[in-house]
């Protein structure tokens, strides 16, 4: 909210006094080169006297063109300009006493706390356009409905009309088992629903649930920290595992060299973009040294501790190139590639992997380092230096677009860590419930066995996923937003990049979920009326995965389209 000032004369004072000061001596000297000019034009007074005088001094003055006249017009219209100018930099105002309006204050505020609403980077600078091009306004926020006496919100679609359009698209013969809900999100209204209370296997859809438990718990300004720590009385430098898997070795965009490989630029380009702001490994190891500099300390026993996660690293799928060993130190996901999503061979242990990477680095700024070794950060023990991830609210909304497994366990483990519970498969399942039931979701016949949905044993329905998505977009939930602005925009982000080409691209965000047999899709659509609709969508069973995705892909455009009465 802008408050206005009290005194806008006061505050534009200066400014004013400024501008008199330029335009006096130029209108001074523009005086003094017309007035010979003037004195050659004016007229010797007739014979007549002043009776004939009169007639000829008035055309003179109205008929457009002669001296006289246009200039006593520039003169009024120079003098007016003045004012003019004067009153608009007063209207313009308040200023504040860097000359900068403090309107002109207002609005960078407002365009930041949108948080890339006109697509500038958080991720990249938008540039100067070019001259003579205009700025594409933002689109209406799809949040609209939600509230704030903005606008007015139509009735929703729902009854006949609209099961006449969902029920033909979702009842194919590639589903087996089959559940649908839509629902509008400015009132929670069900407006479809097909089994929405079967429980069934939700795939990546599962990530909604761990987004919303994670940030019930955490808060969305929460960070993970990876420490670096020194035993004095042994000169060992421990590395400690903070549970933060974006955590990166990589070099940042100023060192890295220019390739002359188009895909590996390309490459080059998606990871800078995906590790702007991830903790740098890199940088804890300068700090460390710094810090071991500072106590005369050239040589060190190397350790890394991962205490912090108990129990088994393991995923119950077992060795698979979609998730890393769950451990709370690792760097770069433990990808053996430059990749920074989906499928990659992994390293065999990712902490001791991170750990020699620290030690390679300490070395580069003369620090000796023995080969690490497992151990535990004790009391004793002080931190050198730290580094943190981005906010929570940035890495639910990278777990999402992406569907990024092993993040999705990290924030999990985090969930039971910040609730008291053991930071394992078991521990982080429980916690995420604990948080599902604090938000009054339905969680009859759901089972949780793990938090990225790799495992087929758990159990989400469509009544759920809707809820939760309706929950996200609820003012009383703020937190809970991070949801809604991670889902993946069909045709753009993640994993629905190349979907929807020729459907609902742009209007579409949503969550997939795929394994063998079982297809989904969870999310969010604005309708052609404008009003936000939240939509999940599960299958089980399916015999035929490109028909049963393109099923679920035609029944959210669908809903795009619909006008539905």
């Amino acid at each position: 909210m802008v408050v206005p000032e009290l005194r806008p004369w006061r505050a534009a004072r200066p400014h004013v006094a400024r501008f008199a000061d330029t335009v006096r001596p130029r209108l001074a000297r523009t005086a003094a080169a017309v007035r010979p000019r003037l004195a050659r034009l004016r007229p010797r007074r007739p014979a007549g006297g002043a009776t004939a005088a009169g007639p000829w001094i008035t055309r003179s003055v109205a008929r457009p063109g002669t001296w006289p006249g246009t200039w006593r017009f520039t003169v009024v219209a120079a003098t007016a300009g003045t004012v003019l100018a004067a009153g608009a930099v007063t209207a313009a105002g308040p200023w504040d006493a860097t000359g900068q309006r403090t309107a002109e204050q207002d609005r960078a505020v407002a365009l930041e706390a949108t948080r890339g609403a006109d697509h500038g980077g958080t991720r990249g600078n938008a540039g100067t356009p070019p001259r003579g091009s205009r700025t594409a306004p933002s689109a209406p926020s799809v949040l609209t409905g939600l509230g704030g006496g903005a606008t007015t919100v139509k009735s929703a679609p729902g009854g006949k009309a609209l099961s006449g359009t969902l029920a033909p698209l979702l009842r194919i013969p590639a589903f087996g088992d089959r559940s649908a809900s839509v629902v509008d999100v400015s009132t929670g209204r069900s407006l479809y629903a097909d089994s929405p209370a079967d429980a069934l296997t939700p795939a990546s859809t599962t990530k909604i649930a761990t987004a919303a438990a994670a940030l019930t718990a955490l808060g969305p300004d929460h960070r993970l920290t990876t420490r670096a720590t020194y035993e004095p009385d042994t000169k060992e430098v421990i590395l400690v595992g903070g549970g933060d898997p974006t955590l990166t070795a990589r070099k940042d965009r100023k060192d890295r060299k220019d390739r002359k490989d188009r895909k590996d630029r390309e490459n080059r380009e998606n990871r800078e973009k995906e590790t702007t702001g991830s903790a740098s490994l890199r940088d804890l190891a300068a700090r460390t040294a710094a810090a071991l500099a500072e106590r005369g300390v050239r040589e060190v026993t190397l350790s890394y501790d991962t205490t912090l996660y108990p129990g088994g690293q393991r995923h119950p799928i077992g060795v698979n190139p979609n998730i890393a060993l769950i451990t709370p130190l690792m760097a770069d996901e433990a990808r053996t590639d430059d990749s920074v999503s989906g499928p990659a061979d992994r390293v065999p242990d990712p902490a001791a992997d991170a750990a020699g990477k620290f030690g390679a680095l300490l070395k580069e700024h003369g620090i000796k380092a023995t080969p690490p070794g497992p151990s535990k950060s004790t009391a004793r023990a002080g931190t050198l230096a730290t580094v943190s991830s981005p906010p929570l609210a940035t890495l639910v909304e990278r777990m999402l677009t992406h569907s990024d497994n092993d993040l999705a366990e990290a924030l999990a483990r985090q969930t039971a860590i910040a609730t008291g519970r053991r930071a394992d498969f078991a521990g982080a399942a429980a916690a995420v419930r604990t948080q599902l039931q604090k938000l009054g979701v339905p969680l009859k016949g759901t089972a949780f066995k793990d938090a990225s949905g790799l495992d087929r044993k758990n159990r989400l329905t469509t009544g759920l996923l809707t809820a939760l998505l309706v929950k996200s977009g609820d003012p009383a939930h703020p937190e809970l937003r991070p949801v809604l602005t991670g889902l993946p925009v069909a045709g753009f982000t993640g994993t629905l990049t190349g979907r929807y080409a020729d459907g609902a691209a742009g209007v579409v965000r949503a969550k997939t979920g795929t394994l063998t047999g079982v297809n989904a899709l969870a999310g969010t659509v604005v309708d052609r009326e404008g009003r936000l609709l939240a939509f999940a969508f599960l299958a089980t069973g399916t015999t035929d995965p490109t028909a049963a995705q393109a099923a679920l892909d035609k029944a959210a455009t669908a809903l795009a389209a619909c006008g539905c009465r």
